[in-house]
């Protein structure tokens, strides 16, 4: 049967999208790869210096851009940093507010839940890892001297972050989320516009050997998940 390669919806170009063709043996194989797949991924504190070619990190980039986002608005900005006077900054500036953190902004319930991950208010791994990437959300865009503002903003990033956690998984790559509460002085930093603000700073690189990580264990499906039907 022909079918159109293309149609006008509300007078805008819609092209025919193309089905991946999976028997449901192969989907549960697939769906179940994936999963072992990821449970691998854990977050890492400890990076090699070994260099992490830049079109990897492109590619990773690329990867968490194609998540879908309110009206294709794509209201994100990732700055990915490898110079090491700029790490040395932006490390300054989160261990003061980490400072802040641990010192007293954290309640003491806080801080016990922190206990079994070993986190300190240092933060070496913002300058051993060889790449940051620090995600900006996009508020608003500035269009012929107008502003236009974005929708879902949050939901939209969020959603690319996690694509992008899982870009740098599959690439062989480690990361851990780094959320220094205020993060403005990434706006200083690295220059940004007023449109954006801060998300997410993520360290990216290859684990040093050896590396350990927390034995902590991820809820189950009963504990995630609710099917009605």
């Amino acid at each position: 049967m022909n079918k159109e390669q293309s149609k006008l919806i509300n007078g805008f170009k819609h092209t025919l999208y193309e089905t991946q063709s999976l028997s449901e043996r192969e989907m549960i194989k697939s769906s179940q790869e994936y999963f072992g797949f990821l449970d691998k991924r854990r977050s890492v504190r400890d990076f090699s210096e070994r260099v992490v070619p830049r079109q990897i990190i492109e590619n990773i980039i690329k990867s968490a851009s194609t998540a879908p986002s309110g009206a294709h608005k794509q209201p994100w900005t990732f700055c990915a940093i490898s110079n090491p006077e700029i790490k040395f900054k932006i490390r300054e500036a989160a261990e003061v507010e980490e400072q802040e953190n641990y010192s007293g902004r954290m309640s003491e319930n806080w801080l016990q839940d922190l206990a079994p991950l070993g986190t300190t208010m240092e933060k070496p791994f913002l300058e051993e890892a060889p790449w940051l990437i620090a995600v900006f959300k996009r508020v608003y865009e500035i269009e012929d001297g107008k502003k236009h503002n974005n929708y879902y903003v949050n939901e939209s990033v969020g959603i690319a972050c996690g694509m992008l956690i899982a870009a740098i998984h599959n690439a062989g790559l480690v990361t851990l989320t780094h959320t220094p509460s205020p993060m403005n002085f990434l706006t200083k930093v690295l220059a940004r516009p007023e449109n954006e603000r801060p998300f997410l700073l993520l360290p990216v690189g290859y684990a040093k050997e050896p590396a350990y990580v927390p034995e902590i264990h991820r809820k189950t499906l009963d504990e995630v998940a609710v099917f009605y039907g």
